[in-house]
């Protein structure tokens, strides 16, 4: 196989896998999940400022996301943020129905949101992302997804693109596996694993501060920041090697 393969990519020319992020890097549903959980989020905010005569202070759906959630699995982003409020509810179990004051209790009453956005909005893939992963399967690396979501599987079908990927490490894999979530680099070191590959010869690319540190963590060989919304310079203080606002922008500056 020639040396120069990721370099044809816009890439060191010694990386032979590419690990994905979905939500934000492959398909627009990072927007979703933001909506869905502000309403989550905001609704009982706004149902325990009531009952405990507080003022209620809304999820800010950029920087509150940013910082406490995006790229981090369910569970985590509930008691991240809670935390940063100074709010500690019991774990609960993953059963536990949306109503249910608990850690996965309200984890389950974001998913619901999610998946009824998704089914009436459908999914879009970012058309860049889907161009870049083509090179890359015609350049004969391999691909991985690794996302937090338990969506993961329906997303990827919904968009259309399920069969550009050899591996999928999502979250109902990493609960199956143990898999530590982001911004620890377990998921992305289990989907390097998979294809066969050291870390140091995989790429990572995503657009969460969290996802971005998991890469630097994992000490993979590039990790490529996608920046979708304006935060260039975080990605790049969490671990981004590159920034890139679309991965078609790596095709071109072959």
């Amino acid at each position: 196989m020639p040396s120069s393969l990721g370099g044809m990519l816009g890439l060191p020319a010694h990386i032979r896998a590419c690990l994905f992020d979905l939500d934000g890097v492959l398909t627009q549903t990072a927007k979703v999940h933001a909506a869905a959980w502000k309403e989550m989020f905001d609704s009982y905010l706004r149902e325990r400022a009531t009952r405990e005569g507080t003022e209620f202070v809304p999820f800010d759906a950029v920087r509150d996301y940013d910082e406490y959630v995006d790229g981090r699995p369910r569970e985590d982003g509930v008691r991240t943020f809670l935390a940063a409020r100074g709010i500690h509810l019991p774990e609960g179990s993953p059963d536990d129905p949306p109503e249910a004051e608990t850690v996965n209790g309200l984890g389950t009453r974001k998913n619901n949101l999610v998946l009824q956005r998704i089914r009436q909005e459908g999914v879009e893939p970012y058309e860049g992302s889907v161009r870049f992963v083509h090179a890359v399967r015609e350049a004969g690396l391999r691909c991985a997804v690794v996302s937090s979501s338990a969506n993961c599987r329906d997303v990827l079908v919904a968009a259309g693109i399920e069969d550009l990927f050899d591996e999928r490490i999502d979250g109902l894999v990493a609960r199956e596996r143990q898999l530590r979530g982001k911004p620890a680099p377990d998921t992305y070191l289990e989907a390097a694993r998979g294809l066969g590959t050291e870390p140091s010869d995989a790429a990572v690319f995503e657009d969460a501060l969290a996802g971005v540190e998991a890469g630097r963590a994992g000490r993979f060989g590039v990790v490529v920041g996608v920046d979708r919304v304006g935060q260039a310079e975080q990605l790049r203080a969490h671990g981004a090697d590159v920034v890139v606002q679309d991965l078609a922008e790596l095709l071109e500056s072959r």
